[in-house]
Parts: C-alpha cells; sequence; structure tokens
C-alpha cells in the first residue's frame, strides 16, 4: 500500500473531519485577497456556502441578491463581461438546479468567467431530504459546452480548487459537500484543475481500479484498505475534475487493471462513471461497475444511514470490487483491444 502526501491520520477512527463547503469558503477568501477583481455573489444562503469570510473581508465586492438563482447567474455573467471574477454559490439544487438556462445561456454559451459553487451535493444533506439533495447536477453541468466541473474529496481539496479556479479563465462548477467528511490530504497533496491524483496503490501489479470523487473518496479508500487484506491489490484514482477528465491517468489504469469501479455521491446515469466510460468505451473497453445512486430520488435520514440505504457506503464499494475482478475471456479482449490501439 502506497498513500504518499495524504493525511498520516486517514484511516484512524479519530480522523479530523471538516465540511467539504468550509474548505470553499477559505479558498474563496484567499482568491478574493490575490485578485481585486473576485467578487461574490449569493443567494441568500452567505452562512450555509461558507461566502461569509468573504462578505466580513471586501463588503464592497459582495452582493445579497436573495432568493433569486435565475438573477444569480445572470448578474454575474454582466460583471464577468465587465472584467470582474464572479464567484456565484447556492445550494446545488437551486444552482444549477434552477438556473440551469441562465447558466447556459449568459455564462457558458457566451463563455462568460463565472465560477459556480454547488453546495449541499448528494444525499448526505441528510435531514433537508430529496427536495434539496442535489443528484443530477454534474450531469447538469458536464454536458454544456466550455464548463469546467470540480468535485473536492475534502476541505483542503476544495480550498485549492477554489483558488485554482479564480486563476483560470471560463465557466467553471465547483461541487460542494455539506456535511464534514474525513480530511483526506494535506497542503502537500499535488492538485491541479484536469489532473487526477493515485492516492492508494497496492505493492503489486492492481488486479481493479477505483475511481472515487468527492466526498466518498474516503468511503473509496476504506474499501480500498479492507479488500487488501483480502488479497486483492487496488489503485485507486482520485478524479477531482470530472471535466475535463484526466484521460491519460484513466486509460493507464484501464491497461494496469482490466477492470474499474467509479464511486461517487450523485446519480450513476450522466455522472462522473458516465463520463469515464464513455472515455473508455472508445479508447479501450474494460470492464465498469458503477457505485452512485441508481435511478431514483434521495429522502431525509442521516448522512451516513443515506449513504448506506442507497449503496455507497464501503462495504458497497468492496462488494462492487469483488464482483469486478477480471474474467480471463474478457483480460483476453482487453490484450486485443491493447494490440489493436498500439497499431491504430
Amino acid at each position: 500500500m502506497n498513500t504518499n502526501n495524504l493525511n498520516p491520520k486517514l484511516f484512524d477512527k479519530d480522523v479530523e473531519q471538516v465540511a467539504i463547503r468550509k474548505g470553499f469558503g477559505e479558498g474563496f477568501l484567499e482568491a478574493g485577497k490575490q485578485n481585486e477583481n473576485v467578487v461574490g455573489l449569493c443567494a441568500d444562503l452567505t452562512e450555509s456556502t461558507h461566502m461569509i469570510l468573504f462578505k466580513k473581508a471586501f463588503p464592497d465586492r459582495f452582493i445579497e441578491l436573495g432568493v433569486a438563482e435565475q438573477n444569480l447567474a445572470s448578474v454575474a455573467s454582466g460583471m464577468a463581461a465587465m472584467g470582474k471574477v464572479p464567484f456565484i454559490s447556492s445550494y446545488a439544487m437551486f444552482s444549477p438546479g434552477r438556473n440551469w438556462e441562465q447558466i447556459r445561456t449568459t455564462i457558458c454559451y457566451n463563455n462568460t468567467n463565472v465560477k459556480i459553487a454547488g453546495s449541499h451535493a448528494g444525499v448526505s444533506v441528510g435531514p433537508d431530504g430529496g427536495t434539496h439533495q442535489a443528484l443530477e447536477d454534474m450531469a447538469l453541468m458536464r454536458v454544456l459546452p466550455r464548463m469546467t466541473v470540480i468535485s473536492p474529496c475534502d476541505a483542503i481539496e476544495a480550498k485549492k480548487a477554489t483558488i485554482a479556479a479564480a486563476k483560470m479563465v471560463g465557466p467553471t462548477y465547483i461541487r460542494l459537500a455539506r456535511d464534514k467528511t474525513p480530511v483526506i490530504t494535506t497542503n502537500e497533496t499535488p492538485f491541479e484543475i484536469g489532473k487526477s491524483q493515485v492516492f492508494y496503490r497496492p505493492n503489486d501489479k492492481p488486479q481493479v481500479g477505483i475511481i472515487a470523487t468527492g466526498a466518498l473518496v474516503h468511503k473509496a479508500l476504506l474499501a480500498a484498505k479492507r479488500l487488501e487484506t483480502e488479497g486483492f491489490a487496488i489503485k485507486l484514482l482520485n478524479l477531482s475534475t470530472i471535466k475535463p477528465l484526466d484521460e491519460e491517468a484513466i486509460v493507464s489504469l484501464a491497461r494496469e487493471t482490466g477492470a474499474i469501479v467509479t464511486v461517487e455521491e450523485h446519480q450513476i446515469a450522466c455522472g462522473m462513471g458516465s463520463a469515464v466510460s464513455e472515455f473508455l468505451a472508445k479508447t479501450y473497453p474494460v470492464r465498469i461497475a458503477f457505485v452512485g445512486v441508481n435511478d431514483r430520488f434521495g429522502q431525509s435520514g442521516e448522512p451516513e444511514q443515506l449513504i448506506e440505504y442507497y449503496g455507497m457506503g464501503a462495504d458497497s464499494i468492496a462488494d462492487a470490487v469483488r464482483k469486478i475482478r477480471p474474467k480471463d475471456s474478457f483480460q483476453s479482449f482487453s490484450r486485443h483491444a491493447d494490440h489493436d490501439l498500439a497499431n491504430s
């Protein structure tokens, strides 16, 4: 097992837990310090989305629009056209859920430099219930031309992603979870938009690859460690950028293992796993299993209960890996596909 540059307490019961959205708030504040053109706009959820830090530091660069998510996107697009770098935030169910057409037309179609922070994504929103649990937001965002989609795995990565998003030019979506999650990374862990990172590497040749994103990366790591005691060699990729995909890393993992399990707190349809399978279908087909929400809405409950109920806990991830270990016939197919690619 190799987990370089990660939190040494990663697998401890007392591992520090911090909300991913908190990392966004800290990163947004830092981005504001680095660039006076960075501005903030919120739809009446300034404290919940952690924009409050920026608002207190730069009150003259912050606008509270109230419960008006369509205006939130349109006003931000206009400010971006005038040279500002607007960050807009709300619950993901409302932005991009409620204002998708404004994001499509005023931001992406016009290619304006707006950054969208969708907080409270996934079933781990918990008691707020199915109406507030965004399980379709990555699908909505990744389908849009020109949109970059980022899904940080913890608060530290969310801070890095927010600072990096402020420096790049173009529409960007940052997906944030509400509940506290284990701190996986450190300040030394590499982060770059468009690049994945290997978070778990076996000593021997990997048999199965796990590609995980967002708040479920820690669950995937727990599953990988558990499977190692059963004799499985697992290589785990943290895919923090859903669009553009790190195609080189994904195809490399497919070639190494011949079998991949994708893990996300999102609808399986049109999510991160779909993006991975779309790419591999045309480059290097392998067996793929998908861990996520399977065509259902969320419901009220405690975050951990809901993760388990919808089959996204460490046990469910481990079961998916056990079932997908490559069969000889498919490994043979993969070798033929590799040969064809090498000679194309």
